[in-house]
């Protein structure tokens, strides 16, 4: 159930703000009827949530569309214009450059940019932020992005980087499907890092969006010769920090609002 710390109110008030068929109705209606207590400040503070997580849904869509291509790490590649390539595979962002216009960039110029399934809901993350952040604000707090899987997080997306024991399966969660007998000459389909799309789909970059048996599918043909242990969906999540973000924009909204005009 939802429980507003600072507010009463009636959580239906609150859904009724959104079509019925829509995914933000869809996040609050399941965390509203979970066994799990979701604490929230106040309303503002709950929309902020499914609205980023709805982000995440879409920044996942939009970034399969963009035709970004899959590479280990030996092979990344980013535009030059944005990003400067790191000897470990790593993008690093060019000084001067804002960071909004490089995650931007990556999303209108796909073909130009390669690397793995890791890194890309690492995208996708930044994107879905962009999204609901102002754009100078998101490039004030993103001013130092590398793009490397999850070894070089900025410490505001951190948490991002870690799953856990999770109650509900909720949209806009990160997942993994786990792939115990990989073959070893080709570790990079050891597991795929997948966004549920809230729709009994997942984006994994290089798999594409399919239903969890398709991708468990994909990831056995990739296993040890004779081997009969399948691929699986783990019961973990991993999700951004949704209360530290929130801070950072409610902060951002009080100091722009002290401002003389």
């Amino acid at each position: 159930m939802i429980q507003l710390l600072q507010q009463s109110g009636d959580i239906s008030s609150i859904l009724n703000e959104y079509p019925q068929e829509s995914m933000e109705f869809k996040i609050i209606d399941k965390m509203n009827k979970s066994e799990k207590k979701y604490r929230f400040q106040n309303k503002e503070h709950l929309k902020f949530e499914v609205d980023l997580r709805d982000e995440i849904i879409k920044s996942s869509v939009a970034l399969f569309k963009s035709h970004m291509d899959f590479a280990v790490f030996r092979k990344t590649r980013g535009n030059p214009q944005y990003w400067e390539r790191l000897g470990n595979g790593g993008l690093k962002l060019k000084n001067g450059v804002k960071a909004s216009e490089a995650i931007s960039d990556i999303f209108s110029n796909g073909r130009m940019y390669a690397t793995e399934c890791a890194t890309a809901m690492v995208i996708v993350y930044y994107m879905a932020i962009l999204q609901v952040f102002p754009q100078e604000l998101f490039d004030k707090v993103f001013d130092n992005i590398t793009l490397m899987n999850w070894h070089y997080l900025d410490r505001n997306i951190s948490e991002a980087g870690m799953l856990n024991e999770k109650s509900d399966e909720l949209p806009g969660d990160r997942r993994y499907f786990k792939n115990p007998d990989v073959d070893l000459t080709t570790p990079e389909w050891q597991g795929e890092n997948v966004i549920d799309l809230g729709n009994g789909t997942f984006y994994g970059h290089g798999i594409g969006i399919h239903n969890s048996q398709t991708i468990i599918n994909a990831l056995n043909e990739n296993r040890k010769e004779g081997s009969t242990t399948s691929a699986y969906l783990m019961e973990y999540a991993g999700n951004l920090d949704y209360k530290k973000l929130f801070k950072i924009l409610i902060d951002y909204n009080q100091e722009d609002a002290e401002i003389p005009a």
